[in-house]
């Protein structure tokens, strides 16, 4: 089961957090985006184990559904390459300026956050990659 979080702008933020009834993440006010994690902490709160996922992608990018589809499938599945302990963060650059100048040429964008908070640009994976193998490429990455 996938559990989704949405936290929105700064004047949402008190009613998104009525509505899960948990305190905001320590993420900036600024941040519009939503996470997808298959298992673990509750109200997004990160565990030490935890592995985080960001997601770059803009309304009507077909490339970015796509493969937001295929990673929350991944994060479901069970086998070797298992991602359960991964929490995905979505984010829309169209809510953001330093994003949207980042990476409005280069999505869908997907990055790994590294203990010290720091987000590493993972390689592109094709969007004709199977549920299977995108999971495999991300234990990898992950483990890197």
């Amino acid at each position: 089961m996938v559990a989704l979080r949405v936290t929105a702008s700064l004047p949402s933020i008190a009613f998104a957090n009525s509505l899960v009834r948990c305190r905001p993440a320590q993420r900036p006010p600024f941040a519009a985006f939503a996470s997808f994690s298959s298992g673990g902490a509750t109200c997004g709160q990160a565990s030490p184990l935890q592995r985080q996922l960001v997601l770059y992608t803009k309304p009507g990018c077909c490339l970015c559904e796509g493969l937001k589809e295929k990673l929350q499938a991944a994060l479901s599945l069970g086998g070797s390459h298992t991602l359960h302990s991964v929490e995905l963060q979505v984010r829309d650059i169209s809510g953001n300026a330093e994003w949207e100048r980042l990476y409005q040429y280069e999505i869908p964008v997907l990055a790994k956050i590294l203990p010290d908070g720091r987000e590493e640009t993972l390689p592109r994976l094709s969007p004709r990659l199977g549920v299977e193998l995108i999971q495999k490429k991300i234990t990898a990455a992950l483990e890197q």
